[in-house]
């Protein structure tokens, strides 16, 4: 999610005016548009000030609840005032403890608020409690067709879905369900995955493959643990549970802090969990992936992606991935991009972003992820005005 800092808004607005614009006039390239620009420049700022907040008026943001049959939901709808919303998108949190309420996802609501995005961002409690499950498929599924069954606001011709990091299956998945596969015009996916064993290699041993060859990057020790946190809760054992909560726990708060004291009172099956969880070797972590508790291994399949199907999505998907990202490794979204057609997809592999992060940039990286900002604006302007079709 966006970072904050006026700087950031300021070597945004200057480098890129200027010597990014001379790099693409010399290259006969298509200049993108300044509004992207701008969208760019107020996501780096966060809640300080940028050109878009002078031009623009603030959004309205308002909770509201809803339901799809006996399932009760609570989001937070963000809509323009100065505007009649052009497009949707859903906004799905990430795996934080503030969920729809985290100051970043709250400012890039309000970024696309303000450049005519009705933006609605669902409450997911076990998003809030560290712990992604199928069951979010289903919430992501229930709320894009709250945000355009016309039930509170006016159905949009055009709508999508954003989703970061790890929410970003989940949300891919919920677009391959027959009831949203003509209703998902487009995913914007940021640091997210294909393949989930691939990605677990990567948090516990910090090795991913690049063209069949091993590349090594110093993982961020936070995503092991939280997947320790996520699926504790699934295995049999009350004492595993609350022996592997404890060892997330430590580590998470000294990444050097002992353990293995804990390990000694484990059962075979939350052993199974520390033997992956300690593993260094990426050559055994498919079958040590293989003797995880059932349940563990259920969960990790059914938010796979790699191991489905996915041609029956329609949705145009633009995914965005930080090269340096240490959680999840830039080429997971390249094998997502891999899995459509070519011209279904458009794919940006930039320096300028972390996890989920915008950081310094680069000349290049600062063009690509101004042609990332305008390919969503071009969505919306390219489908403003057609009428939906009822999913």
């Amino acid at each position: 999610m966006p970072a904050r800092g006026s700087w950031r808004n300021e070597m945004w607005r200057q480098p890129v005016s200027g010597c990014v614009l001379l790099a693409v006039l010399l290259a006969g390239c298509t200049l993108p548009s300044r509004e992207a620009l701008l969208v760019l420049e107020d996501l780096a700022a966060g809640d300080a000030p940028s050109r878009l907040k002078k031009q623009t008026a603030p959004p309205a943001r308002k909770t509201l609840a809803f339901h799809i049959e006996n399932r009760e939901y609570v989001a937070d709808l963000y809509t323009p005032t100065d505007a009649e919303p052009a497009i949707a998108i859903l906004l799905v949190p990430g795996v934080a403890e503030a969920g729809k309420d985290d100051p970043r996802l709250v400012a890039f609501a309000e970024t696309f608020a303000r450049v005519r995005f009705r933006v609605l961002v669902p409450d997911l409690p076990s998003l809030r409690t560290l712990q992604v499950s199928p069951a979010n498929i289903g919430e992501i599924a229930d709320a894009f067709l709250f945000l355009v069954s016309g039930r509170a606001f006016p159905a949009p011709a055009t709508a999508g879905i954003g989703a970061f990091s790890y929410a970003v299956g989940p949300a891919i998945l919920a677009a391959d369900r027959p009831e949203l596969r003509n209703a998902v015009d487009f995913v914007l996916g940021v640091g997210g995955y294909h393949d989930l064993k691939h990605v677990i290699t990567f948090f516990t041993t910090g090795y991913f493959r690049v063209n069949d060859r091993w590349r090594y990057r110093e993982p961020n020790r936070y995503g092991k643990w939280l997947f320790v946190l996520s699926n504790a809760g699934r295995l049999p054992h009350p004492n595993d549970r609350r022996l592997l909560r404890r060892m997330a726990e430590r580590r998470i708060a000294d990444p050097h802090a002992p353990i293995a004291d804990l390990a000694a009172s484990l059962h075979p099956e939350g052993r199974s969990v520390y033997e992956l969880l300690i593993n260094e070797d990426p050559k055994r972590a498919p079958q040590l992936i293989a003797r995880l508790p059932s349940p563990l291994r259920a969960v990790v399949n059914e938010l796979d992606l790699a191991n489905k199907d996915l041609g029956r999505i329609r949705a145009r998907l633009i995914l965005v991935h930080g090269s340096g990202d240490d959680i999840i490794p830039y080429t997971e979204s390249m094998a997502l991009a891999a899995a459509f057609p070519p011209d279904q997809v458009d794919l940006y592999v930039v320096g300028g972003l972390g996890h989920v992060d915008l950081e310094p940039p680069g000349l290049y990286d600062r063009w690509r992820l101004w042609q990332a900002a305008d390919a969503v604006l071009a969505i919306r302007d390219q489908t403003a005005g057609a009428e939906r079709l009822p999913p």
